[in-house]
């Protein structure tokens, strides 16, 4: 495959096996919309703390949410497959690897308050402000270490291309995410809890 169709294919593959509940699209939805603002906070602002706390706390939060407690977990006749097999194969942060990252997230606002150095990495903050500045720090530099460690790791045990792509796919989901589910929150709406097959297969 080239680079693009192997893109295509990592985001067709996340889809078709982890996105059928309309809860949960339309949660990425939301997730997706508020990454964008993420971003433009990021790029075009002098907001940095208050983006990275924001895409932490709402808009990771918030995607996840709908993995973990409305997606189905059980066999998926349309896919052919069972949960334990998509977890397997999954290129990305399957559920067990999200857990460890978000303890991981979790656990470092209680670490600044118990070392505000940081171990010696920050002068201790002196107030609220400091301290959320110094927690921004850490948690962009988490978000950064998955990103790389994982896309690092699947250059070595998948290739190089599906290293790269899926690297470019994580940047890109939110941009990917609006065209994929803007139409989940009106199918909600008329009670439709799981997108139809004849939908997943278009």
């Amino acid at each position: 495959m080239t680079f693009l169709e192997e893109l295509r294919e990592q985001r067709w593959d996340d889809h078709r096996f982890y996105h059928h509940s309309r809860i949960n699209q339309s949660l990425h939805l939301v997730s997706a919309l508020s990454f964008l603002l993420t971003y433009a906070l990021l790029l075009f602002t002098h907001h940095a703390v208050f983006a990275v706390l924001f895409g932490w706390t709402f808009s990771m939060c918030i995607r996840q949410v709908g993995h973990f407690f409305f997606e189905p977990k059980g066999y998926d006749d349309m896919n052919q497959a069972t949960h334990e097999y998509k977890e397997r194969v999954k290129v990305g942060f399957n559920l067990r690897r999200k857990v460890i990252l978000h303890s991981v997230w979790g656990i470092a606002p209680l670490l600044l308050v118990v070392e505000p150095s940081l171990f010696g990495i920050f002068t201790p903050h002196t107030s609220v402000g400091g301290y959320l500045e110094h927690l921004a720090q850490v948690w962009i530099v988490i978000a950064g270490l998955a990103l790389v460690g994982r896309t690092i790791q699947l250059c070595f045990t998948r290739g190089v291309q599906t290293g790269l792509a899926w690297f470019t796919k994580i940047l890109t989901d939110p941009f990917h995410d609006v065209m994929m589910y803007w139409r989940a929150p009106a199918a909600l709406v008329r009670g439709e809890m799981i997108q139809p097959p004849h939908e997943r297969t278009a």
